[in-house]
């Protein structure tokens, strides 16, 4: 369930406020301004009569003041709607940081408030939108440079195909496949309804076909499965694996060598408790909320070996988000990180 939007930046409207903003029907409050403006105008009229105004000059003076008294009342009504069309053209501009104060109680107000909520979700798409960019741009240019720069070297003549220059050239191809292959899946992820081919699965197996996979692309830690040979929960079989992957990718990545990467479980009654453990440089505890942001990078150099593309945590965490179940970063005492994992073992077939 999406959370109610945040309209405490919503600017106010310091102005003059009609008595009927505190009503929370726009019906009531035309029929309130009709019946006023009647009652006005049998009164002047009446008022006009017993001055010995002419006849003429009577219902000129009450329909002048009563149309006076309406606009008056219904300038507070309609105020946001004419703001709302300004904002909205400026939006269409590409400006999304209009915003339209709320002066009333009534369905214009709450269309008002709405209106807001949508402005911030649009100025909040864009600025991930270029952000996205900015990004996608940096990842691609370095390893696509370093390819250009070795193919350049090797047709003039500069350097020999040697096993080296080769070695430099498959990395940098590797890693511009890993980025590609995850923004396919955070695509993916990220489409308005994500299905989950949910069954029994065998976390202690899975486990250990990571284990194996990543042995034949060359970690250079052991890897240790501590968990009972019999964990299953209900899921996504192919999910589940992309989580554990990534997650052993990055402790694989950051763990010094002869120092063993350890996946752990345990049954909770209801849920599962699963842990990744390595013994790197741990990350900051002012970051273990926004490791889990695209392309978030850890201030110290946990890249130091192998530089990541800052995705594959963020798809990590949106795997558990469908699965129902929640993802945390810990300190590993005294150095290194814990990624702990806690699914239910029931989980619905498809997640909004």
């Amino acid at each position: 369930m999406t959370a109610p939007p945040d309209t405490s930046d919503a600017p106010t409207d310091r102005g003059w406020t009609s008595p009927l903003a505190q009503l929370g029907s726009l019906k009531l409050k035309f029929s309130i301004v009709i019946l006023a403006a009647v009652l006005l105008t049998f009164l002047l009229t009446w008022l006009g009569f017993g001055l010995d105004w002419p006849f003429w000059f009577r219902p000129i003076v009450a329909v002048g003041v009563a149309l006076a008294m309406v606009q008056l009342l219904a300038h507070g009504a309609t105020s946001p709607l004419r703001k709302m069309m300004s904002a909205t053209e400026a939006m269409g501009n590409g400006d999304y940081s209009q915003r339209v104060a709320a002066t009333s109680n009534d369905e214009v107000g709450r269309l008002a408030v709405a209106f807001n909520a949508m402005a911030a979700q649009l100025d909040t798409v864009e600025k991930q939108r270029r952000d996205l960019v900015a990004n996608v741009s940096h990842e691609l240019r370095t390893p696509i440079a370093a390819l250009q720069v070795n193919l350049e070297n090797l047709v003039d003549g500069v350097t020999e195909p040697d096993e080296a220059s080769l070695a430099v050239m498959l990395r940098q191809t590797e890693r511009l496949g890993r980025l590609v292959t995850q923004l396919l899946d955070l695509a993916r992820l990220e489409s308005t309804q994500t299905m989950l081919d949910v069954a029994a699965v065998d976390l202690f197996a899975l486990a250990h076909r990571v284990r194996d996979e990543a042995m034949l692309k060359g970690a250079a830690p052991a890897i240790v499965i501590d968990m009972p040979d019999k964990l299953v929960v209900d899921g996504d079989a192919e999910r589940l694996h992309q989580v554990f992957a990534n997650l052993v990718d990055n402790a694989t990545r950051y763990s010094p060598e002869g120092c063993p990467v350890v996946i752990s479980g345990s049954d909770h009654g209801d849920t599962v408790l699963l842990r990744v453990i390595d013994q790197g440089p741990g990350i900051p505890s002012d970051q273990r909320t926004s490791v889990f942001e695209r392309f978030h990078r850890v201030d110290h150099d946990r890249s130091q070996k192998k530089g990541g593309t800052g995705l594959g945590l963020a798809i990590v965490k949106w795997i558990v988000d469908l699965h129902g179940g929640s993802i945390e970063a810990r300190a590993n005492n005294p150095t290194g990180a814990v990624l702990a994992i806690e699914l239910p073992k029931t989980t619905p077939t498809t997640a909004a």
